[in-house]
């Protein structure tokens, strides 16, 4: 049996936690030489006018949203990606383990690099983890990286330990 990891996909909320996994991962994509998949979920922006009528979803406020996300998204990945990596951006609207979940059946992913924030207590009892939830119910592998990643550094982290050296 061989390994084979053609693609990866990174949901990305723009956390350095998240962006750390984005990092992490694109070492991984250069070892398999595999395509990354980053994803962003927008959750609707969903406004209460009166208790009467629940609430509504404003098109206009979650089409600017998805823009600004988009904008974002392929900014970071032409910052942090290497031209030898290729890579795809993709947005949805949703709840973002669903989406992460979905997209992963729809594109075929392999595997999935996610971090996790390390919520504890009440935090985690209420709102639970994204991670988590994708971790049980994820359609292939998932691989989840919690801060510090151990015999990992960053660019940042080696030249730091340098200018200390020296």
């Amino acid at each position: 049996m061989t390994l084979e990891i053609k693609k990866v996909l990174i949901p990305i909320d723009f956390s350095d936690y998240s962006k750390s996994a984005l990092r992490y991962a694109i070492n991984f994509a250069k070892c398999f030489k595999a395509e990354m998949h980053l994803i962003y979920v927008v959750e609707p922006v969903i406004y209460p006018p009166d208790f009467s009528m629940g609430q509504i979803a404003i098109p206009s406020v979650n089409a600017e949203w998805d823009e600004r996300a988009k904008d974002e998204l392929s900014k970071l990945a032409k910052e942090e990606i290497p031209n030898d990596v290729k890579s795809k951006t993709i947005i949805k609207t949703g709840k973002p383990f669903l989406e992460i979940i979905e997209t992963a059946a729809e594109e075929d992913i392999d595997l999935i690099i996610i971090s996790t924030h390390g919520h504890s207590g009440v935090e985690h009892i209420l709102f639970g983890s994204t991670a988590e939830k994708v971790v049980r119910k994820a359609p292939c592998p998932v691989l989840t990286l919690r801060e510090p990643v151990k015999g990992f550094k960053f660019k940042e982290e080696l030249k730091k330990e340098q200018e200390r050296k020296n």
